[in-house]
């Protein structure tokens, strides 16, 4: 069932998602060859306690832990580890947070010290894939318009959409109706309505699209062993524009400086 949102609960929504988007701000100061994963799972769960936040995947579906962090060929659900980052790595970090009882959802790929050309291409088509379904988040558009756009971006250049993971629907729960695949059909699904909070997230391939699942039964990787990029943005569906909820101008402006 879709749950469409009042203007309070957008306002709400639009704190714990400015939570989540620090809390990208915070980890971003920290990745560099050395740190592992798990310590930048400590930072996070630290600096969403902080600021009154709690952290969203903790214990979803007994995760154990307060960030997704999926490295190289993984693509998504990586468990954080021991494991310290390498020069030329690529990290993709999803996190979750609860505040004032509502979500917020964001991801983002990290480069690690120098990253291979090809593999910051795929960094950025990816992210431009997330902006050209973000456009058409709007209010009589349908799912399919927004998996169409982000489809037929990264197929231009060769990679492929991860088929088994979506998008999905924000609110009180963490995935909520309807799920967003990130490939469709033009006006295909079900119509876009106003106060639709939902996150738009590609997971895109450098190689094949097919997974697997480790026998942690959490991270995914690709089958192929190429790298694959992640990035996520919550937003509200609207008239003309969505209303993006999470921002990466914390991130962005950290990594511009290096």
């Amino acid at each position: 069932m879709v749950i469409l949102k009042t203007d309070e609960e957008i306002e709400l929504l639009r704190q714990s998602n400015l939570l989540v988007s620090k809390v990208h701000g915070e980890i971003v100061k920290h990745i560099r060859p050395g740190i592992t994963t798990l310590d930048l799972d400590k930072i996070a769960e630290e600096f969403i306690r902080d600021n009154n936040g709690v952290p969203g995947f903790l214990g979803y579906r007994n995760f154990p832990n307060t960030l997704c962090v999926s490295v190289n060929n993984a693509v998504v659900h990586g468990i954080p580890n021991d494991k310290e980052l390498k020069d030329g790595d690529i990290v993709s970090v999803d996190c979750g947070v609860i505040l004032n009882d509502f979500y917020g959802d964001c991801a983002y790929t990290y480069p690690v010290g120098e990253v291979e050309p090809e593999i910051l291409k795929l960094m950025q088509v990816t992210k431009e894939a997330l902006y050209k379904g973000i456009e058409n988040a709007i209010i009589g558009k349908r799912i399919g318009d927004i998996g169409y756009a982000i489809q037929s971006h990264v197929e231009k250049f060769g990679y492929t959409v991860v088929r088994e993971m979506v998008g999905h629907g924000v609110g009180r729960e963490l995935h909520e109706d309807p799920e967003v695949p990130n490939h469709g059909k033009r006006g295909s699904g079900i119509l876009l309505q106003k106060g639709l909070v939902i996150a738009i997230e590609p997971m895109i391939n450098m190689g094949k699209q097919d997974i697997r699942v480790e026998k942690d039964g959490w991270t995914t990787k690709t089958r192929d062993g190429k790298p694959s990029a992640h990035f996520e943005h919550t937003l509200v569906v609207n008239k003309g524009k969505a209303d993006i909820l999470t921002t990466f101008s914390f991130v962005e402006e950290i990594l511009n400086q290096k």
